[in-house]
């Protein structure tokens, strides 16, 4: 690279964020020890920390392909966002952009981009220059010191110190809240929880993504009743999407005849998230709704929402005859690309939980930092916030006679299928997960 396109990179960048407080090739590798070094004494917390995304938040198949085949390449093609190219290191593998390493080689090349979120990373975090942090604003002081919750903390291998700022919501907001080079919020799980009820009941993010058991932190250290377990489970863990929305649905009509009406409603309540869901990167991630008559003769029956009317509502609703994303098309130079499908296999008429996120050119996008506007409409389901959905259908003339099953699926995907699809990821990236289901049952007669 030469020196004036690193120069002028840097200058985007600081433009963007008003504090670049983590400075890209500040620091050198050599100050970073590897996550395996502190393995012989913390052999729990690390394997914990192995099998997290925040291991592989480098290496991970969605991540690798967004970067390289879709944020790197529009770095260098629009002027506007050329700070992504450092810029999404800072987060995804920051001793990668702490030591200059811009762009990081691909995943096959095992640098140690590929360590992600790594130890020494956070145990090196002292704050941050924003009251309410973003964009990778932390602040790090690499040393022999090592910062965690523990004022009587003591270790043969470094020097130890507690860190308040360690225990905050804000330590996680450091790379879990984003603006994008437009100004839009483009991840925002610490200003959604800040604003709802757990941050007044003082419930911090650490309580739900790293909760407590008894044992030792490391091989040397003290029995205690409260270690912070290192798994950080969210949206990329079944066993934490489980159950993560409560769903009943309700009817006053048990027996119903061919040409009657049913009416249904879904009732939907958050009471487990700190935050709205989906959060995060909420303009890929999908939630839905699916209901369905099976009959007596096993045929299912797709029951479309009832429309409520708010604006912006039409992207809340499935439809397989509207494209979106069509700037990955222009990144990756495919002629004539209208878009793809924008709600993937999610079936037509089925309620989509989602805030859609717009380009510059006011087209729907996955691209966050590509993002101009994402005001439209926010229908997520926020912190102990229910919502009810309706559903009315004709019960056709030729049904059969017996019962009649009503099943309501709540399915998440972190990605829409046809995006998946287009970019050739691994089918565990886009394949429906059930979050909860219900089920009543009518019987129909004649």
């Amino acid at each position: 690279m030469g020196k004036n396109l690193f120069l002028l990179i840097i200058a985007q960048f600081m433009f963007v964020h008003t504090v670049l407080a983590a400075e890209m090739g500040a620091f050198k590798e050599t100050q970073f020890k590897t996550p395996e070094s502190c393995s012989g004494c913390h052999k729990d917390i690390y394997q914990e920390w192995n099998e997290s995304m925040m291991s592989k938040s480098f290496t991970h198949a969605w991540d690798e392909v967004e970067y390289f085949k879709l944020a790197l390449p529009q770095s260098e093609q629009v002027k506007e966002v050329a700070g992504v190219k450092a810029g999404c290191i800072g987060c995804h593998s920051p001793l990668a952009f702490l030591t200059g390493d811009i762009p990081p080689k691909a995943v096959k090349e095992n640098t140690r981009a590929n360590e992600g979120v790594s130890c020494e990373i956070c145990h090196y975090i002292i704050g941050s220059t924003e009251d309410e942090p973003f964009n990778f604003s932390y602040i790090i002081k690499a040393g022999r010191e090592k910062y965690g919750n523990r004022s009587d903390a003591k270790s043969p291998a470094h020097k130890t110190a507690f860190s308040e700022f360690m225990r905050s919501p804000e330590f996680c907001a450091t790379c879990h809240d984003e603006q994008s080079p437009y100004g839009a919020w483009v991840k925002s799980t610490y200003r959604e929880w800040k604003q709802g009820p757990y941050a007044k009941e003082g419930t911090r993010c650490q309580d739900c993504h790293m909760y407590y058991s008894e044992g030792k932190s490391a091989t040397t250290g003290k029995k205690r009743s409260d270690i912070a377990h290192h798994i950080f489970h969210g949206s990329h863990s079944k066993s934490k999407l489980r159950g993560a929305i409560d769903l009943a649905l309700y009817t006053n009509r048990k027996e119903l005849s061919p040409g009657s009406k049913l009416k249904l409603r879904a009732v939907l309540f958050n009471g487990k998230a700190g935050h709205k869901v989906p959060s995060g990167s909420s303009e890929e991630r999908m939630l839905w709704l699916e209901v369905w008559a099976i009959d007596s003769n096993g045929k299912s029956h797709l029951l479309k929402v009832n429309k409520k009317g708010f604006p912006g509502e039409e992207f809340t609703i499935a439809d397989p005859n509207a494209l979106a994303y069509q700037a990955m098309g222009e990144i990756m130079k495919i002629q004539g690309f209208k878009g793809i499908e924008r709600d993937g296999d999610v079936p037509a008429g089925s309620r989509i939980f989602r805030k859609p996120f717009f380009d510059p050119k006011g087209r729907m996008t996955i691209c966050q930092w590509y993002t101009k506007d994402n005001t439209k409409v926010d229908y997520r389901i926020g912190p102990r916030e229910t919502k009810i959905e309706t559903y009315t259908w004709i019960i056709p003339d030729d049904i059969p006679e017996g019962e009649l099953v009503i099943k309501a699926n709540l399915l998440y995907s972190q990605v829409p299928s046809s995006v998946g699809k287009f970019l050739s990821l691994p089918e565990e990236e886009y394949s429906p997960i059930l979050v909860n289901t219900d089920s009543l049952y009518i019987k129909i007669v004649k």
